[in-house]
């Protein structure tokens, strides 16, 4: 049997074929293997188990596989953000000062996940300390896209979307602070879900600053994967919610009549680039065309969301990028000294400059920054009631290296979503010009996950959504 699907299928898919004997997970995983390995390029891995993955994968093999309703995926491989723990794996977020480091315990959620069947084959890669939208650190270096190696991955699970982009894995797990799961999957042409608030434990992670049975407004872990239909089962997985009472049923989701709101002035500074609008218009027309309830709306507070995020971030970390730098690390620093500066990123360097800025404002200027929030927070929820807002994550395709250093506005169209603790996933929807891939976001209300997977789940049938790099080229070529 051909086995050039496994390396579209979705990851459920894949446990169906090796259930019933269609293919075997050895098969499976060293497609995979054989995939990350010859796009090594494009720096996803942060580091493999690939040998270990294969001998689980031989493991699963011999004991005879057939349908467990209790391991849906096993036999499936998949990776993990390097900054959530994977036992006898690093753990370092990227950080010089944690090199060496490696996990003696799995995080919750990826626990569950092998409780499910599935196999781990490595960890990815991040932007240092997981702040940036650029994935590049002085442990493993940079993470290149996987449809132009020139340009960005994305940021902070950019190795998650550069693998899973690439063709090199069917899914895996980012952490999403600000943006981390749906900018790299923006820019990365793949699926990402930031869950509600409280599904899925994030705490374990670097830099998590919850503790251990707190519901952390900001911070969460979520999937990414080549596939919509994915995300539903691998959220439930990470919720550890068999019975789906908290992250719902998309067949339960109705489009016809849904509301469905579309800004007119979007949370940039600078307009959009045309294919990433034209993206979003084309999404609204195929949703209507479906029976929603499309409609413009003037969002004026938006504009104003990232110097609020910003305030707010802070304030939830409670200290200063340098000490969660020194809180972190093995080895304690304690000073922004030109050293320090030096071992790290230009990135991370300029967070640790740019974080100490809000203590210049004056009280006043504090106070209407949570102004700011607060009627930002009223407007969504009038606007949207129980249905969905689409709106990309960031202006444009995926820039070049270094192209989003200095630009924090960039990312406040999906940090926006994170102070406001909803549900938001993100949906390729295409190509620019160049090729690049484009998509949006489709966000709701605090527990509405379903609403938005299923509105991604027709969106993906109407706009075809993850397409291989070589298909795209071959597209271009042809044309």
């Amino acid at each position: 049997m051909d086995d050039d699907w496994i390396g579209t299928a979705s990851a459920f898919e894949l446990a169906e074929a090796i259930a019933d004997g269609r293919t075997t997970s050895r098969r499976v995983v060293q497609l995979h293997i054989d995939t990350l390995r010859s796009r090594a390029e494009f720096g996803a891995i942060a580091r493999d188990r690939f040998d270990a993955a294969l001998a689980e994968a031989d493991a699963v093999d011999a004991a005879g596989t057939k349908a467990d309703p209790d391991r849906p995926l096993l036999g499936v491989p998949c990776t993990i953000k390097e900054s959530i723990p994977v036992t006898g794996m690093p753990h370092t977020a990227g950080l010089s000062s944690r090199a060496g480091i490696i996990a003696d315990v799995d995080a919750i959620a990826v626990q569950r996940l092998r409780r499910a069947g599935a196999i781990v084959v490595g960890v990815t890669n991040t932007a240092e300390l997981c702040l940036g939208i650029e994935s590049t650190n002085s442990v493993y270096g940079r993470t290149s896209n996987p449809y132009d190696v020139r340009r960005v991955s994305g940021g902070s699970s950019g190795g998650e979307g550069s693998a899973i982009g690439g063709g090199g894995i069917p899914f895996g797990v980012g952490g999403d602070t600000g943006g981390s799961i749906r900018i790299p999957s923006f820019y990365c042409g793949v699926f990402g879900h930031k869950p509600s608030p409280g599904l899925v434990p994030a705490n374990e992670s670097i830099p998590s600053l919850s503790g251990e049975e707190e519901v952390d407004l900001l911070e969460t872990l979520g999937p990414m994967s080549r596939r919509a239909s994915d995300l539903m089962p691998l959220l439930r997985i990470l919720a550890d919610d068999a019975d789906g009472r908290r992250c719902g049923s998309v067949d339960s989701v109705d489009l016809d009549g849904l509301r469905v709101v579309i800004p007119t002035k979007s949370s940039y500074l600078r307009p959009m680039d045309r294919s990433v609008r034209d993206a979003r218009d084309a999404a609204g027309a195929a949703l209507a065309e479906r029976g929603a309830d499309v409609v413009w709306q003037p969002m004026p507070a938006m504009r104003r969301v990232i110097a609020s995020y910003l305030m707010e971030l802070r304030r939830h970390a409670g200290t200063s990028v340098m000490n969660l730098f020194d809180s972190f690390g093995a080895t304690p620093q304690r000073h922004l000294t030109p050293a320090v500066l030096r071992a790290n990123s230009l990135q991370l360097q300029l967070a640790m400059i740019g974080d100490r800025l809000p203590e210049l404002l004056p009280p006043p200027a504090r106070r209407l920054l949570d102004k700011f929030a607060r009627d930002l927070a009223d407007e969504v929820a009038s606007a949207i009631g129980d249905g969905v807002m689409l709106h990309p994550p960031l202006p444009q395709p995926a820039p070049f290296h270094h192209g989003t250093l200095a630009r924090p506005w960039l990312f406040g169209g999906a940090a926006i979503f994170n102070m406001l603790g909803m549900a938001v996933t993100e949906v390729p929807l295409g190509f620019s010009p160049r090729d690049l891939p484009v998509g949006v976001q489709v966000a709701s209300q605090p527990g509405n996950d379903n609403v938005t997977i299923a509105v991604a789940l027709e969106l993906e049938k109407a706009f075809g959504g993850w397409v291989p790099p070589h298909a795209v080229s071959a597209r271009s070529a042809a044309h």
